[in-house]
């Protein structure tokens, strides 16, 4: 069975499941992991993606007010690979390929088995593993990997239960600022925090900064969507000049903290299930070691 993944998530998840040879072709984004960028990429935003945060804001708003796609596929790149099946997802046009950038083209890609993810919540996406992994003919390994998942979960779970909860914000935009809605409340929860702007399960939106100032966070964790961890500090400096920067509590204290949003925060693969450890370490440094300090998070500055 050959495979194009069209979101770096379905990539991810494809080798999760040991099924990473099957993989003929991927999205421009999928790099994770390290091994699968050797593979022919068969998409690419329509919008620079360089600059600032603001200035690739601006320019993704403009397309969708003008009804443009954001993303454009090499049909001819896909037909030539010749794929049985083509992963994509349905949750975020701006976040990757969706079915509807399929329908661009002549309408081939269409009549490929099209398995797209659904997501906006934990569980979501963990229904969504099960799925792929039944289209891939790999039920039994599907069930492992997400007993593997689940029983993660609930360890962290009753590690953090009971502790002195620090109220949190964590944003997946800097400018402008955008709190991380969908899993990221329950990230938050399950590593032992309260999560105080973004809604469990609903689309992120952007927020007047006055929201977070008025929030004051014990906590505050800076995740941009698509962002590693080095292009996300490299933007820090726009926060620190916001009005009433200062005057936060978080800041105040020494605890706010830079992530790569795009592998651990905002990408709904099987890395996102390191999060909740991930943001553990952060809220409880004297009962969990920084093992991912330096590589998936710093505090800052």
């Amino acid at each position: 069975m050959r495979v194009v993944s069209l979101l770096a998530s379905g990539t991810e998840l494809v080798c999760a499941l040991g099924a990473g040879d099957r993989l003929v072709g991927r999205s421009h984004e999928c790099d994770h992991p390290p091994w699968v960028r050797r593979l022919p990429a068969v998409s690419r935003p329509t919008f620079d993606c360089h600059g600032s945060s603001r200035e690739i804001d601006e320019r993704v708003r403009a397309r969708l007010h003008a009804g443009q796609p954001l993303y454009e596929v090499d049909e001819a790149a896909i037909a030539r690979l010749a794929p049985d099946v083509l992963i994509t997802q349905t949750h975020c046009e701006v976040c990757a390929v969706t079915p509807a950038d399929l329908a661009h083209g002549p309408g081939r890609l269409l009549r490929k088995e099209v398995v797209a993810l659904r997501t906006g919540s934990l569980d979501a996406i963990l229904e969504g593993f099960l799925e792929v992994a039944g289209v891939l003919e790999l039920r039994s390994a599907g069930d492992a990997l997400v007993a593997r998942i689940r029983g993660g979960l609930a360890e962290l779970a009753d590690r953090t239960r009971g502790l002195a909860r620090p109220t949190v914000v964590c944003l997946e935009w800097i400018d402008p600022a955008f709190p991380m809605g969908n899993w990221g409340p329950e990230l938050v929860d399950l590593a032992g925090g309260t999560n105080v702007l973004g809604t469990p399960g609903a689309h992120s939106s952007a927020v007047a900064w006055t929201a977070v100032v008025e929030a004051d966070p014990d906590v505050l964790v800076v995740a941009p969507c698509g962002f590693g961890l080095q292009r996300a500090e490299a933007e820090m400096h726009l926060l620190g000049e916001r009005p009433g920067w200062r005057d936060l509590r978080a800041v105040r204290s020494g605890r706010v903290y830079v992530a790569d949003g795009n592998l651990y925060f905002n990408r709904s693969g099987p890395s996102l299930f390191e999060t909740p450890l991930i943001l553990a370490e952060i809220l409880h440094p004297s009962l969990f070691a920084p093992a991912h300090r330096g590589v998936a998070w710093r505090a800052w500055p």
